[in-house]
């Protein structure tokens, strides 16, 4: 065991004004696939008290985000570039084959350097996002688009 926590910052969560509520009648249903159990809770928490998102799933892996993507159909997805049983680089081009309808992928990850960055953005991810550092870009992106949906 490590003998420490992970601790990771607490953006503020800014409320949505009356008229973007008004504006936003949509809900966005957001798959999360991480395989850190800490972190997936921490976003469950989060991203839930945004209006206008709703966490329809987890994945603790590449093959359950896949699985997940194909059942629960989501709007959103959080995805992991390293994760057991296949990358998240797999998983996003998979969800690119059999994705329904448009879904917006946001890689957040661990591994900032440019030539992930670059894969999976030529993969099709939507935006990409380093843990340590944009936790606040991640939860402002999200506020974004549930106002925008």
């Amino acid at each position: 065991m490590l003998g420490f926590t992970l601790e990771y910052p607490r953006p503020k969560i800014v409320p949505l004004r009356k008229k973007d509520r008004a504006a936003s009648n949509r809900i966005m249903r957001l798959l999360i696939a991480d395989d850190s159990e800490l972190l997936r809770s921490h976003l469950v928490e989060m991203l839930s008290e945004i209006k206008g998102i709703v966490v329809v799933g987890e994945a603790r892996n590449s093959r359950e985000a896949i699985a997940q993507v194909e059942n629960l159909n989501p709007d959103l997805v959080i995805l992991d570039i390293r994760m057991p049983g296949g990358d998240g680089l797999v998983a996003l081009e998979a969800i690119r084959k059999i994705q329904k309808k448009p879904i917006q992928v946001v890689v957040f990850t661990n591994h900032p350097y440019l030539q992930y960055r670059k894969k999976c953005m030529d993969a099709g991810a939507d935006f990409f996002f380093y843990k340590a550092r944009e936790f606040d870009k991640l939860i402002k992106t999200m506020q974004d688009l549930a106002r925008s949906s």
